[in-house]
């Protein structure tokens, strides 16, 4: 129940406010209908920023369940330094800090603590950390990460208009076993797994810093 409360809309991370360079895709086209919004998240699954995170969450979740703090704190300042724009820099270190002020007020634990000692927090660190501190299980933890920010991502397109809501829905049926899949690859991941390749997507979280009319703040 915990990761249900904490990955939930209504924790206060402030997701609501990020689309992941999705609103310039939008804008340029890229993205207009639910199957282009369908390829472009599996795209992310595979070869994006999802993967990476969720890479990143296994190694600070073994590091704070380990209770070894300088790996925890080498693999947030990796996830900080890992964000290919100043957009996205924001998104993962915003949320972070604001998962940790939260999480500690009501979920305080020890590498919530220590984690609170750094700045940037990258939220894939700070997620793990408290899921690991609660003695959650890595791979459940995983699945609900991974889940959370594809979810925010529709939610972010169905607001911009591309699709509704229950063209949303259906993409995150969809999405499910590819979720699972890249919860399980994490689990058995290291640091050396870390690559990508979804340029289009960095691009667009570069694009939108300078586009006109925005809803979000990437």
């Amino acid at each position: 129940m915990p990761l249900m409360l904490w990955l939930s809309p209504a924790f206060p991370v402030g997701a609501f406010a990020y689309s992941h360079g999705l609103e310039w895709a939008v804008e340029a086209g890229d993205i207009h209908d639910a199957r282009s919004l369908g390829g472009w998240l599996v795209d992310l699954l595979t070869f994006g920023a999802p993967r990476a995170d969720a890479i990143l969450f296994a190694a600070a979740f073994r590091s704070a369940e380990a209770g070894d703090w300088p790996a925890l704190l080498e693999t947030n300042a990796l996830a900080v330094a890992l964000a290919p724009s100043a957009e996205r820099r924001l998104e993962t270190t915003a949320q972070g800090a604001a998962f940790v002020m939260a999480a500690r007020a009501a979920w305080d634990c020890e590498p919530l603590e220590r984690l609170a000692t750094e700045e940037p927090i990258a939220y894939p660190a700070a997620v793990a950390a408290a899921a690991a501190g609660h003695g959650l299980p890595l791979e459940a933890s995983l699945q609900a990460f991974v889940l959370g920010l594809i979810a925010n991502a529709v939610s972010a397109v169905v607001r911009l208009g591309p699709i509704g809501q229950t063209d949303g829905q259906k993409i995150l049926a969809a999405l499910l076993p590819r979720l699972r899949a890249l919860a399980r690859e994490a689990v058995h991941s290291t640091l050396a797994d870390l690559g990508g390749a979804a340029f289009r997507s960095d691009l667009a979280s570069m694009r939108h810093e300078t586009q006109y009319s925005r809803l979000f703040r990437s």
